[in-house]
């Protein structure tokens, strides 16, 4: 029996696939590959595999990862190229290979974001958005998993952010922890909604571009 792990792309029109989906296309995809994927036990057995750090709907992402177990002994050869065969658009799968690492080393993600500006980037906003995102405390309102809403610091969940700025856009690169708990980086612009309200952009696009241990190497 092999643990495996895929590093996957999802993007473009599959940035809008949704997690349950998103296992269901590989669900499907699999028989590609001639391999006998475990399953539960029970009256209504399903394939054991787990996708890491599920990516919120509309994002795209060069690092995503999907665990699963099969019944023979394997290291992954060949894998990646047999499921491509049969992926939709916009999902890519790039390596397979055994999964050593648990997931608890997991500790960040690194992203780059778009903040989208339709009348030009307002005059100021590097420096001004510079300054609240190093702020000691960053208190948002967000949806807790019973649908209510309650503040939480973002602050000591944001490790890093660099930002730049372009024609009608301010990029920036973002580091934030990863799990327990995690920030979706999508929040920085709840964030300056909150406290900068005419910085608000009109549009966010977020991109991931790493999954990293505590010590900042790529997690795989």
């Amino acid at each position: 029996m092999s643990k495996l792990r895929l590093l996957f792309v999802k993007e473009a029109q599959a940035s809008y696939i949704s997690h349950l989906d998103l296992i269901r296309t590989f669900q499907r995809a699999f028989p590609r590959t001639e391999l006998d994927i475990k399953h539960t036990q029970g009256y209504h057995p399903h394939p054991i595999m787990s996708i890491v750090l599920p990516l919120p709907v509309g994002q795209s992402s060069d690092c995503e990862l999907l665990d699963f177990e099969v019944v023979q002994d394997t290291d992954g050869a060949g894998i990646a190229e047999r499921l491509n065969t049969g992926m939709p658009m916009g999902l890519r799968v790039l390596d397979c290979y055994p999964a050593t690492r648990p997931i608890r080393e997991l500790a960040y993600l690194r992203a780059e974001m778009e903040l989208e500006y339709d009348g030009g980037v307002p005059a100021g906003a590097l420096d001004d958005l510079h300054l609240l995102l190093a702020r000691p405390e960053l208190v948002i309102q967000k949806r807790t998993k019973r649908k209510d809403l309650a503040d939480v610091d973002i602050a000591p969940m944001l490790r890093s952010v660099t930002l730049t700025e372009g024609e009608g856009i301010v990029c920036a690169d973002v580091t934030v922890q990863a799990q327990n708990p995690g920030l979706n980086p999508q929040l920085l612009g709840k964030a300056i909604e909150t406290y900068l309200p005419e910085l608000a952009p009109d549009f966010i696009r977020v991109r991931r571009k790493a999954i990293l241990d505590a010590e900042g190497r790529d997690f795989r």
